[in-house]
Protein backbone atom coordinates (compact mmCIF):
# COMPACT_ATOMS: atom_id res chain seq x y z
CA UNK A 1 0.00 0.00 0.00
CA UNK A 2 1.99 3.09 -1.32
CA UNK A 3 0.75 6.08 0.04
CA UNK A 4 2.12 9.16 2.71
CA UNK A 5 -1.31 9.08 4.77
CA UNK A 6 -1.11 6.29 7.47
CA UNK A 7 -4.77 5.36 8.61
CA UNK A 8 -5.04 5.37 12.72
CA UNK A 9 -6.40 1.53 12.83
CA UNK A 10 -7.67 0.86 16.64
CA UNK A 11 -7.29 -2.72 17.43
CA UNK A 12 -9.41 -3.82 20.17
CA UNK A 13 -7.85 -6.38 22.38
CA UNK A 14 -10.24 -9.26 22.36
CA UNK A 15 -10.99 -11.91 25.04
CA UNK A 16 -8.15 -11.21 27.87
CA UNK A 17 -7.86 -15.02 28.08
CA UNK A 18 -7.79 -15.65 24.38
CA UNK A 19 -5.64 -16.01 22.09
CA UNK A 20 -5.77 -11.90 21.25
CA UNK A 21 -3.02 -10.29 23.13
CA UNK A 22 -0.84 -12.84 22.16
CA UNK A 23 -1.28 -12.14 18.14
CA UNK A 24 -1.28 -8.27 19.12
CA UNK A 25 2.43 -8.58 20.48
CA UNK A 26 3.15 -10.46 17.77
CA UNK A 27 1.66 -8.93 14.65
CA UNK A 28 3.16 -5.48 16.38
CA UNK A 29 6.38 -6.82 16.85
CA UNK A 30 7.34 -6.64 13.10
CA UNK A 31 8.32 -3.18 11.91
CA UNK A 32 7.21 -3.48 8.64
CA UNK A 33 3.38 -3.31 9.99
CA UNK A 34 3.89 -0.10 11.14
CA UNK A 35 5.25 1.08 7.37
CA UNK A 36 1.38 1.92 6.15
CA UNK A 37 -0.80 2.03 9.35
CA UNK A 38 -0.63 3.55 12.98
CA UNK A 39 -1.56 0.49 15.61
CA UNK A 40 -3.62 2.05 18.16
CA UNK A 41 -4.81 -1.06 20.82
CA UNK A 42 -7.87 -0.60 22.39
CA UNK A 43 -7.75 -2.77 25.54
CA UNK A 44 -5.16 -3.75 28.89
CA UNK A 45 -2.01 -2.34 29.34
CA UNK A 46 -1.04 -5.29 32.47
CA UNK A 47 -2.72 -7.88 30.18
CA UNK A 48 -0.38 -6.73 27.32
CA UNK A 49 2.87 -7.08 29.05
CA UNK A 50 1.53 -10.64 30.64
CA UNK A 51 1.14 -11.68 26.49
CA UNK A 52 4.56 -10.20 25.60
CA UNK A 53 6.26 -11.52 28.68
CA UNK A 54 5.28 -14.92 27.71
CA UNK A 55 6.08 -14.72 24.11
CA UNK A 56 9.86 -13.26 24.97
CA UNK A 57 9.00 -10.22 22.56
CA UNK A 58 10.85 -7.13 23.46
CA UNK A 59 7.91 -5.00 22.78
CA UNK A 60 6.26 -2.35 25.61
CA UNK A 61 2.72 -1.45 25.92
CA UNK A 62 2.72 2.05 26.94
CA UNK A 63 -1.21 3.38 27.91
CA UNK A 64 -2.55 6.84 26.18
CA UNK A 65 -5.33 8.60 27.06
CA UNK A 66 -5.92 9.90 23.16
CA UNK A 67 -5.27 8.78 19.81
CA UNK A 68 -3.52 12.01 19.25
CA UNK A 69 -0.72 10.69 22.25
CA UNK A 70 0.04 7.75 20.30
CA UNK A 71 4.01 7.49 19.06
CA UNK A 72 3.43 5.00 16.46
CA UNK A 73 6.67 3.20 16.32
CA UNK A 74 8.02 -0.33 16.63
CA UNK A 75 8.79 -1.47 19.62
CA UNK A 76 5.92 0.60 21.55
CA UNK A 77 2.45 -0.43 21.92
CA UNK A 78 0.15 2.22 22.28
CA UNK A 79 -2.57 1.45 23.84
CA UNK A 80 -6.24 3.31 25.12
CA UNK A 81 -6.66 1.71 28.60
CA UNK A 82 -10.14 0.45 28.62
CA UNK A 83 -9.57 -2.23 31.79
CA UNK A 84 -7.63 -2.76 34.09
CA UNK A 85 -7.68 -5.95 35.30
CA UNK A 86 -4.78 -7.81 37.46
CA UNK A 87 -3.25 -9.87 34.68
CA UNK A 88 -1.62 -12.58 37.26
CA UNK A 89 -4.47 -13.47 38.78
CA UNK A 90 -5.98 -14.10 34.94
CA UNK A 91 -5.60 -18.01 33.67
CA UNK A 92 -5.58 -17.79 30.06
CA UNK A 93 -8.69 -20.08 28.45
CA UNK A 94 -10.67 -19.41 31.66
CA UNK A 95 -12.86 -16.45 30.61
CA UNK A 96 -14.89 -14.61 33.92
CA UNK A 97 -17.51 -12.16 34.39
CA UNK A 98 -14.47 -9.51 34.55
CA UNK A 99 -12.75 -10.27 31.29
CA UNK A 100 -16.33 -10.33 29.04
CA UNK A 101 -17.34 -7.44 30.53
CA UNK A 102 -13.33 -5.85 29.25
CA UNK A 103 -13.99 -7.55 26.10
CA UNK A 104 -16.97 -5.85 25.60
CA UNK A 105 -16.35 -2.23 26.65
CA UNK A 106 -13.11 -2.37 24.35
CA UNK A 107 -15.38 -2.50 21.18
CA UNK A 108 -17.65 -0.10 22.43
CA UNK A 109 -14.45 2.31 23.25
CA UNK A 110 -13.58 1.69 19.63
CA UNK A 111 -16.70 2.15 17.97
CA UNK A 112 -16.85 5.62 19.44
CA UNK A 113 -13.41 6.39 18.54
CA UNK A 114 -14.39 5.77 15.19
CA UNK A 115 -18.19 7.67 15.00
CA UNK A 116 -16.12 10.50 16.66
CA UNK A 117 -13.65 10.03 13.74
CA UNK A 118 -10.49 10.07 16.22
CA UNK A 119 -9.23 6.96 14.40
CA UNK A 120 -9.80 5.40 10.83
CA UNK A 121 -10.86 1.93 11.21
CA UNK A 122 -11.22 -1.08 13.95
CA UNK A 123 -9.44 -4.11 13.65
CA UNK A 124 -11.00 -6.72 15.70
CA UNK A 125 -9.13 -9.40 17.41
CA UNK A 126 -11.04 -13.01 18.39
CA UNK A 127 -14.54 -12.71 21.27
CA UNK A 128 -16.31 -15.64 22.68
CA UNK A 129 -19.58 -14.98 23.10
CA UNK A 130 -19.99 -17.22 25.90
CA UNK A 131 -17.58 -15.24 27.38
CA UNK A 132 -20.17 -11.58 25.92
CA UNK A 133 -23.01 -13.85 27.74
CA UNK A 134 -21.38 -14.46 31.07
CA UNK A 135 -20.71 -10.52 31.13
CA UNK A 136 -25.02 -9.80 30.63
CA UNK A 137 -24.49 -8.89 26.75
CA UNK A 138 -27.61 -10.00 24.77
CA UNK A 139 -25.49 -9.47 21.84
CA UNK A 140 -24.25 -12.76 19.75
CA UNK A 141 -20.82 -11.05 18.50
CA UNK A 142 -19.09 -8.60 17.03
CA UNK A 143 -21.49 -7.47 14.04
CA UNK A 144 -24.75 -7.43 16.33
CA UNK A 145 -22.69 -5.26 18.89
CA UNK A 146 -21.30 -2.49 16.21
CA UNK A 147 -24.81 -2.22 13.99
CA UNK A 148 -26.58 -1.48 17.22
CA UNK A 149 -23.81 0.86 18.60
CA UNK A 150 -23.60 2.72 15.09
CA UNK A 151 -27.59 2.23 14.90
CA UNK A 152 -26.72 0.35 11.55
CA UNK A 153 -30.23 -1.53 10.11
CA UNK A 154 -28.58 -2.65 7.16
CA UNK A 155 -25.45 -4.70 7.18
CA UNK A 156 -23.66 -7.91 6.07
CA UNK A 157 -20.49 -9.74 6.29
CA UNK A 158 -17.76 -10.48 4.36
CA UNK A 159 -15.14 -12.35 4.31
CA UNK A 160 -12.43 -11.71 1.86
CA UNK A 161 -9.23 -12.62 0.95
CA UNK A 162 -6.68 -11.97 -1.75
CA UNK A 163 -8.31 -15.17 -3.98
CA UNK A 164 -12.03 -14.77 -2.77
CA UNK A 165 -14.51 -13.12 -1.40
CA UNK A 166 -17.84 -14.10 -0.27
CA UNK A 167 -21.07 -12.18 1.25
CA UNK A 168 -23.82 -13.79 3.46
CA UNK A 169 -27.67 -13.23 2.98
CA UNK A 170 -27.99 -14.82 6.26
CA UNK A 171 -25.67 -15.65 8.89
CA UNK A 172 -25.61 -18.10 12.48
CA UNK A 173 -28.73 -20.17 11.84
CA UNK A 174 -30.09 -23.79 11.45
CA UNK A 175 -29.93 -24.83 8.01
CA UNK A 176 -33.87 -25.75 7.65
CA UNK A 177 -34.32 -21.84 9.12
CA UNK A 178 -32.40 -20.39 5.88
CA UNK A 179 -35.07 -21.42 3.00
CA UNK A 180 -37.88 -19.12 4.89
CA UNK A 181 -35.57 -16.53 5.66
CA UNK A 182 -34.95 -15.93 2.08
CA UNK A 183 -36.52 -13.61 0.03
CA UNK A 184 -36.00 -11.55 -2.82
CA UNK A 185 -35.93 -8.14 -1.26
CA UNK A 186 -33.10 -9.47 1.04
CA UNK A 187 -30.69 -10.94 -1.62
CA UNK A 188 -31.38 -7.86 -3.48
CA UNK A 189 -30.42 -5.64 -0.82
CA UNK A 190 -26.95 -7.67 0.00
CA UNK A 191 -26.52 -7.35 -3.55
CA UNK A 192 -26.81 -3.68 -3.72
CA UNK A 193 -24.45 -3.42 -0.31
CA UNK A 194 -21.68 -5.67 -2.06
CA UNK A 195 -21.83 -3.65 -4.92
CA UNK A 196 -21.22 -0.31 -3.09
CA UNK A 197 -18.86 -1.46 -0.50
CA UNK A 198 -16.54 -3.06 -3.58
CA UNK A 199 -16.39 0.68 -4.39
CA UNK A 200 -16.52 2.55 -1.56
CA UNK A 201 -14.07 0.29 0.07
CA UNK A 202 -12.10 -2.11 -2.48
CA UNK A 203 -11.29 1.17 -5.20
CA UNK A 204 -13.35 -1.71 -7.75
CA UNK A 205 -15.21 0.66 -10.11
CA UNK A 206 -17.35 -2.04 -11.73
CA UNK A 207 -17.44 -4.98 -9.48
CA UNK A 208 -19.02 -8.08 -10.86
CA UNK A 209 -20.85 -10.31 -8.58
CA UNK A 210 -22.21 -13.91 -8.49
CA UNK A 211 -24.78 -14.93 -6.75
CA UNK A 212 -25.37 -18.62 -5.52
CA UNK A 213 -27.80 -20.47 -6.19
CA UNK A 214 -29.83 -22.14 -3.12
CA UNK A 215 -29.86 -25.56 -4.04
CA UNK A 216 -28.07 -28.76 -6.15
CA UNK A 217 -27.47 -27.73 -9.46
CA UNK A 218 -29.22 -23.88 -8.61
CA UNK A 219 -32.70 -25.78 -8.79
CA UNK A 220 -32.10 -27.49 -12.28
CA UNK A 221 -35.37 -25.85 -13.29
CA UNK A 222 -37.14 -26.23 -10.36
CA UNK A 223 -35.83 -30.36 -9.99
CA UNK A 224 -34.29 -29.81 -6.81
CA UNK A 225 -35.86 -26.50 -5.44
CA UNK A 226 -38.10 -23.93 -6.59
CA UNK A 227 -36.04 -21.00 -4.15
CA UNK A 228 -33.75 -19.93 -7.48
CA UNK A 229 -36.90 -19.31 -9.73
CA UNK A 230 -38.74 -17.95 -7.18
CA UNK A 231 -36.82 -15.48 -5.38
CA UNK A 232 -33.13 -15.46 -6.49
CA UNK A 233 -33.73 -15.09 -10.12
CA UNK A 234 -35.94 -12.10 -9.29
CA UNK A 235 -33.59 -10.42 -6.91
CA UNK A 236 -30.14 -10.47 -9.38
CA UNK A 237 -32.54 -9.37 -12.16
CA UNK A 238 -33.87 -6.16 -9.83
CA UNK A 239 -30.35 -5.53 -9.23
CA UNK A 240 -28.73 -5.74 -12.87
CA UNK A 241 -32.04 -3.17 -13.78
CA UNK A 242 -30.46 -0.65 -11.93
CA UNK A 243 -26.61 -0.99 -13.35
CA UNK A 244 -25.34 -3.73 -11.01
CA UNK A 245 -22.82 -6.37 -12.80
CA UNK A 246 -25.02 -9.42 -10.64
CA UNK A 247 -25.31 -12.90 -12.43
CA UNK A 248 -26.92 -15.84 -10.97
CA UNK A 249 -28.30 -17.82 -9.49
CA UNK A 250 -25.13 -19.91 -10.09
CA UNK A 251 -24.65 -23.35 -9.32
CA UNK A 252 -22.41 -23.27 -5.90
CA UNK A 253 -20.30 -26.36 -6.63
CA UNK A 254 -18.67 -25.09 -9.48
CA UNK A 255 -19.04 -21.20 -8.51
CA UNK A 256 -16.10 -21.10 -6.49
CA UNK A 257 -14.04 -22.36 -8.56
CA UNK A 258 -14.16 -19.32 -11.12
CA UNK A 259 -14.47 -16.73 -8.60
CA UNK A 260 -11.49 -18.07 -7.19
CA UNK A 261 -9.60 -18.18 -10.17
CA UNK A 262 -11.05 -13.94 -11.00
CA UNK A 263 -14.26 -14.10 -12.41
CA UNK A 264 -15.89 -12.17 -10.05
CA UNK A 265 -15.49 -9.63 -7.60
CA UNK A 266 -17.80 -11.29 -4.63
CA UNK A 267 -19.97 -13.63 -4.41
CA UNK A 268 -23.07 -13.30 -2.38
CA UNK A 269 -24.22 -16.83 -0.61
CA UNK A 270 -27.36 -17.92 0.75
CA UNK A 271 -26.36 -19.27 4.28
CA UNK A 272 -23.38 -19.85 6.27
CA UNK A 273 -21.52 -23.03 5.33
CA UNK A 274 -22.25 -22.25 1.63
CA UNK A 275 -19.52 -19.26 1.50
CA UNK A 276 -17.23 -20.16 4.65
CA UNK A 277 -15.83 -23.67 3.99
CA UNK A 278 -14.56 -22.75 -0.01
CA UNK A 279 -13.25 -19.66 1.54
CA UNK A 280 -11.72 -21.29 4.66
CA UNK A 281 -10.01 -23.63 2.01
CA UNK A 282 -8.03 -21.07 0.49
CA UNK A 283 -8.04 -18.52 2.85
CA UNK A 284 -7.62 -20.08 6.15
CA UNK A 285 -4.55 -18.23 7.58
CA UNK A 286 -4.96 -14.72 5.64
CA UNK A 287 -8.93 -14.27 5.29
CA UNK A 288 -10.30 -11.27 6.81
CA UNK A 289 -14.23 -10.61 8.31
CA UNK A 290 -15.11 -7.21 7.31
CA UNK A 291 -18.67 -6.13 7.93
CA UNK A 292 -20.48 -4.15 5.22
CA UNK A 293 -22.97 -1.18 5.62
CA UNK A 294 -21.37 0.35 9.13
CA UNK A 295 -20.74 3.91 8.47
CA UNK A 296 -17.45 2.72 9.99
CA UNK A 297 -14.46 1.11 8.74
CA UNK A 298 -14.63 -2.64 11.07
CA UNK A 299 -12.31 -5.62 9.99
CA UNK A 300 -11.43 -8.74 11.60
CA UNK A 301 -9.45 -12.29 12.00
CA UNK A 302 -11.37 -15.02 10.63
CA UNK A 303 -11.11 -17.31 13.81
CA UNK A 304 -11.55 -17.77 17.68
CA UNK A 305 -10.61 -17.28 20.62
CA UNK A 306 -8.70 -20.52 20.57
CA UNK A 307 -8.39 -21.25 24.19
CA UNK A 308 -7.02 -24.60 24.09
CA UNK A 309 -3.89 -23.00 22.56
CA UNK A 310 -4.30 -19.30 24.49
CA UNK A 311 -0.81 -18.76 26.60
CA UNK A 312 1.50 -21.14 24.68
CA UNK A 313 2.59 -18.87 22.09
CA UNK A 314 1.17 -21.21 19.13
CA UNK A 315 -1.25 -18.64 17.67
CA UNK A 316 -0.67 -17.82 14.41
CA UNK A 317 -1.12 -13.67 13.99
CA UNK A 318 -1.70 -13.95 9.91
CA UNK A 319 -5.50 -13.12 10.39
CA UNK A 320 -4.88 -10.25 12.35
CA UNK A 321 -1.59 -8.97 9.97
CA UNK A 322 -4.20 -8.64 7.17
CA UNK A 323 -7.22 -7.52 9.05
CA UNK A 324 -4.97 -4.46 9.97
CA UNK A 325 -3.94 -4.26 6.74
CA UNK A 326 -7.43 -4.58 5.11
CA UNK A 327 -8.31 -1.80 7.34
CA UNK A 328 -5.82 0.42 6.78
CA UNK A 329 -6.86 -0.05 2.54
CA UNK A 330 -10.53 0.81 3.35
CA UNK A 331 -9.83 3.62 5.75
CA UNK A 332 -7.45 4.75 2.68
CA UNK A 333 -9.78 4.22 -0.02
CA UNK A 334 -12.56 6.38 1.63
CA UNK A 335 -9.98 8.91 2.65
CA UNK A 336 -9.21 9.37 -0.98
CA UNK A 337 -12.88 9.14 -2.35
CA UNK A 338 -12.80 5.41 -3.95
CA UNK A 339 -9.05 5.80 -5.63
CA UNK A 340 -7.18 3.47 -3.74
CA UNK A 341 -7.33 0.00 -4.07
CA UNK A 342 -8.31 -2.51 -1.25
Amino acid sequence: METSYRPIVGITMGDPVGIGPEILCMALDRPEVFENLRPLVIGDVAVLKKAAAGLGVTISPVGVDSPDQGVFEHGRIDVIPVSRLDAQSLHWGQPTRETGRAMIDTINTAADLAMAGRIDAIATCPINKAAMKLAGSDFHGHTELLAARTNTDVYAMMMAGPRLRVVLVTIHMPLKAVSPLLTTRSIETIISLTDSSLKTRFGITSPKIAVAGFNPHAGEEDMFGSEESEIIRPAVLNAASRGIRATGPLPPDTLFYHAASGAYDAVVCMYHDQGLIPFKMIHFTDGVNTTLGLPIVRTSVDHGTAYDIAGQGKADPGSLLAAMEMAARQALCLHTGGKGNA
